[in-house]
């Protein structure tokens, strides 16, 4: 569009300015200045220190070896051994000549008058008491082990003891022996090899004497 001219005067000044620039001169103006700023600078020689710090790598843990299997120590089962104690044995009954227990009623009656034939006798009359158990013990177990069963124990009537009191199986006023050997028949050793026990008939020794019935010994080995 044609400017319209004044009539006399002069032209009127041209009003372009910094809006009209183009973007790519204002483009150049810009590479132009960051050039100038930076043709000067130059590179850091130890710029590697100025990088972030980065902790060095961990190393690997190492593999863990497999745990041997412990092994029982010498003459130990594998199995835990058991904390609760073996039962003791059952105790035998006492034995008592007038209710004899572990034979039958003829057995017991053949014992008491004297009908089982006597295999051996020992004969502790004038021992002590201590020699006297001692020769007890070792009579029956041998005589059990050898498979005797009925055997004759001789006390003797000795002196009456000065007590008014009954022996449960001489009746009163018995001597210490005819007292004694009741009771150790009925203690360990003995108890384990006898059933029965009985005062002996007048022929035998009577009231100083027992017959003593011993248990059958099963057979050792194979």
């Amino acid at each position: 569009m044609a400017r319209k001219r004044t009539p006399d005067g002069p032209s009127p000044p041209d009003r372009t300015g910094p809006a009209d620039r183009t973007a790519s001169q204002d483009a150049g103006d810009d590479d132009a200045l960051f050039r100038g700023v930076f043709q000067d600078a130059k590179p850091l020689k130890d710029r590697d220190r100025y990088r972030s710090a980065e902790p060095p790598p961990r190393p690997p843990a190492p593999a863990r070896a497999p745990e041997a299997p412990s092994k029982p120590a010498a003459g130990r089962s594998r199995s835990a051994p058991s904390s609760r104690p073996p039962a003791p044995a059952p105790k035998a009954p006492p034995l008592d000549p007038s209710r004899p227990a572990g034979i039958d009623r003829r057995q017991a009656d053949r014992l008491r008058r004297g009908k089982l034939p006597v295999e051996a006798r020992i004969d502790l009359h004038g021992h002590t008491q201590a020699e006297a158990h001692r020769a007890l013990n070792a009579f029956i177990q041998g005589h059990a082990a050898a498979g005797r069963r009925c055997v004759l124990v001789i006390t003797g009537k000795g002196s009456p003891k000065r007590t008014d009191e009954e022996d449960p199986v001489f009746g009163p006023r018995a001597g210490v022996l005819r007292e004694m050997v009741p009771r150790w028949l009925n203690q360990a050793p003995c108890r384990a090899h006898v059933l029965a026990f009985s005062p002996a008939q007048p022929k035998d020794g009577g009231g100083g004497a027992l017959y003593v019935l011993l248990k059958r010994e099963r057979p050792s080995g194979g």
